[in-house]
């Protein structure tokens, strides 16, 4: 099914996304931490992709057991910066023969040392988006965007920017990069609303689990956390339990205002972690 189609149905959506293990162990823990949430009757499931396609053979086998295992709607992610033609277009026909529809379609990470930076088949995420659209005809295709935008662009305006030939090149709704204020967000739709992008934008939530962790994770996608949560966390830091709780808390506050205003859903960074984010839905739904 095409994810873009459940929008709009009336219901509050949740989605779940998961990054790649690398040991079995760690791809038992996974598939355990999917069919806990998949109990919530998620409107998709998604694990992420290593950089420069380095899992991409592993993501559409992981999508394909999301689907006929689990049967949950999975959502293949694929990146192009410095990929080859040939993968890329290999993944695509995996895409079609395993039968799968939804597609997240991104640039991917540039490497460090800018060794891949400008260089492959499709260098930025509307050509990839293009050649998708192209290529199978009834995908239903999700771009990432940035309310505090991408850590690489120039100014908001040059995001917004490249957010709309996205938009342009064939997009059927957005994920946003994880927030922890939600005006940033609706000051970020109104700006997208402006320039002509018609899109869904889905909101995306991380419940914080860890001081250190979010920190981390912030200062890598360019995330601000407001000076009271702020203050919150580091008052609590020596007490992983009272953050955990305060970060289930922030995010069901969180979803909780952002449903009503009528989001076309919710999509939370599980950080292949299901309590957390389980005890966030529940609440959302009961």
């Amino acid at each position: 099914m095409r994810i873009v189609d459940r929008f709009g149905d009336g219901k509050p959506g949740f989605s779940f996304e998961f990054f790649p293990p690398k040991t079995p162990k760690g791809e038992s823990n996974l598939f355990d931490a999917i069919g806990q949430l998949g109990k919530l009757s998620p409107r998709f499931v998604s694990v992420t992709c290593g950089a420069g396609g380095s899992t991409r053979q592993k993501t559409l086998d992981w999508a394909g057991r999301i689907k006929d295992e689990l049967g949950l709607e999975p959502m293949v992610h694929m990146t192009c910066l410095g990929v080859p033609e040939a993968e890329i277009r290999e993944t695509i026909a995996g895409v079609r023969d395993l039968g799968l529809v939804n597609v997240l379609a991104l640039r991917g990470d540039a490497p460090a040392d800018g060794s891949e930076a400008g260089t492959g088949f499709c260098q930025y995420a509307a050509d990839l988006i293009a050649l998708v659209r192209a290529e199978v005809p009834g995908a239903c295709i999700a771009a990432a965007c940035y309310p505090e935008k991408h850590t690489e662009a120039s100014s908001l305006q040059s995001d917004l920017e490249a957010m709309k030939r996205k938009a342009d090149a064939g997009v059927d709704f957005f994920i946003t990069q994880l927030f922890f204020d939600n005006a940033k967000y609706f000051e970020f739709v109104g700006r997208a609303r402006s320039i002509g992008i018609t899109q869904p934008i889905v909101p995306g939530i991380m419940p914080i689990q860890g001081v250190e962790q979010v920190r981390r994770f912030t200062s890598m996608c360019g995330a601000s956390i407001p000076s009271h949560l702020l203050k919150l966390l580091d008052q609590y830091d020596v007490a992983p339990e009272a953050v955990y709780h305060i970060g289930i808390a922030h995010a069901i506050a969180q979803s909780t205002e952002l449903l009503a205003a009528g989001v076309p859903g919710i999509h939370f960074y599980t950080l292949n972690k299901s309590p957390a984010t389980r005890v966030v839905v529940e609440a959302l739904q009961g």
